[in-house]
């Protein structure tokens, strides 16, 4: 960041002394002031419910500008990394800040295959779960556990040892999502193959069993490929705050991850996807369009639209038009042209595009109505929705701890409050109470 020519000064009606405060520019987006000096000289805090004026951080990592619809990761627009490179390639670009040349993807590559299976202890605590625990609940505690395998790589001072321990929560996420699942639905854990991509391992270890080999679809591999590079990073969201927040206390980095799946669970945030899709199945035909979008629009009526709009992007969602060509082709590849669940999702997306009270808030498609109907296509089941999510958003988590640990500005968070409640009074006695 640099330093604006002008400075913000800020005036009291009492007649207490103005502040001037510092102006900082980043690359591009909005200007940032500096109140770091604030309750120093006035006594005061800022209020920001939400933290929707407050920039927590300096990042290098991901940059939206929501109003044209853009999202970039290192300068990269997401369209050109969906198109033309795999998961790992992302990956790699997310934690190092450029792409790799032929070289590196091939080293990268390599070191994550060899970090993906876990310790063999690992299954006695799935053990512990109840077999219908949801998965969200079961990555928590799984990858928190992780630390307790990995005491060689928990110095967060160390520039190797965060190096080590990125890798392994990269390459061992979808081996825990995988195993959950197994777990799930009674079936053996399937070990992990070396010689298959990052998204083909995933879908090996989901859909194999000991009785037959799983065939590799391309097709399907891809689509799922691009859902995590559209999932990767998204700025400072909630989950990414979160773990920023932990990483913070100086809490090591596998219990930094577990507080961001904790924080993805909430529907608002990582379930969205399977609210959206919940919402397709309970309109049930495209017949019953008109009246779910009647209720939508009555005030008193409790009745959401799922999977439209978003808090960021005021344009159309880049990531849903990538998630939108990924859902055709996957559907032409297994042969569900027909499937009605997508095609009362394309007759709802028409009228919403086209609805004036839709348009006027600019509640356009957003990434989570087309990937819940893509992962349901792919055999993935609906509860395991969010657990893809975390799989996929590991990567930008790890990408922003490591940045946060290396930055000389910062501090544990520590956010104020406005306190409302009682002033000071005292206790009484019990039976004067």
């Amino acid at each position: 960041m640099t330093n604006s020519d002008t400075k913000a000064i800020l005036t009291f009606s009492d007649g207490s002394a103005p502040l001037e405060m510092p102006i900082y520019k980043g690359t591009v987006g909005p200007d940032v002031i500096d109140i770091r000096k604030l309750y120093a000289a006035t006594g005061m805090f800022t209020y920001d419910p939400g933290f929707m004026s407050t920039a927590a951080c300096n990042s290098a990592i991901t940059y939206i500008d929501g109003d044209k619809g853009e999202l970039l990761y290192r300068g990269y627009p997401i369209e050109e990394l969906a198109n033309q490179g795999d998961f790992l390639e992302s990956c790699y670009l997310l934690l190092n800040g450029e792409l790799p040349d032929a070289a590196q993807k091939l080293e990268f590559d390599y070191t994550v295959s060899r970090h993906t299976m876990v310790h063999e202890q690992m299954q006695f605590f799935f053990r512990g779960f109840r077999r219908d625990a949801h998965p969200m609940s079961v990555l928590v505690g799984t990858v928190g556990a992780l630390a307790s395998f990995y005491h060689d790589s928990l110095d967060i001072n160390d520039p190797r040892h965060r190096e080590v321990s990125a890798i392994r929560l990269i390459a061992k996420m979808p081996t825990l999502v995988a195993m959950a699942y197994k777990y799930s639905i009674g079936q053996p854990f399937v070990y992990p193959k070396n010689n298959l991509s990052y998204s083909a391992n995933f879908m090996h270890m989901m859909f194999s069993t000991p009785c037959e080999e799983y065939k590799v679809n391309d097709v399907l591999v891809r689509a799922l490929d691009r859902i995590l590079i559209l999932h990767a990073d998204h700025e400072q969201n909630a989950s990414t705050s979160t773990v920023r927040l932990a990483g913070s206390s100086g809490a090591n980095p596998f219990a930094c991850i577990a507080a961001g799946i904790a924080c993805l669970w909430g529907p608002a945030h990582g379930g969205a996807n399977e609210a959206a899709l919940s919402m397709l199945e309970s309109i049930g035909s495209v017949d019953n369009i008109p009246e779910f979008i009647r209720q939508v629009k009555d005030k008193n009526s409790s009745v959401k639209l799922m999977g439209f709009g978003h808090r960021v992007y005021k344009n159309y969602d880049p990531r849903a038009k990538l998630m939108r060509e990924t859902c055709y082709e996957v559907l032409a590849e297994l042969g569900l042209e027909n499937d009605p669940l997508f095609k009362l999702a394309m007759a709802l997306e028409k009228i919403a595009l086209e609805d004036e009270y839709f348009v006027s808030r600019k509640l356009y498609p957003n990434v989570d109505f087309y990937s819940g109907i893509v992962q349901r296509a792919l055999g993935i089941p609906t509860a395991l929705f969010t657990g893809i999510f975390a799989m996929a958003r590991t990567i930008g988590w790890v990408a922003q701890w490591k940045e946060m640990i290396s930055d000389p500005e910062q501090k544990i968070g520590r956010p104020r409050q406005l306190f409302i409640g009682e002033k000071t009074r005292s206790v009484k006695p019990i039976e004067q109470r």
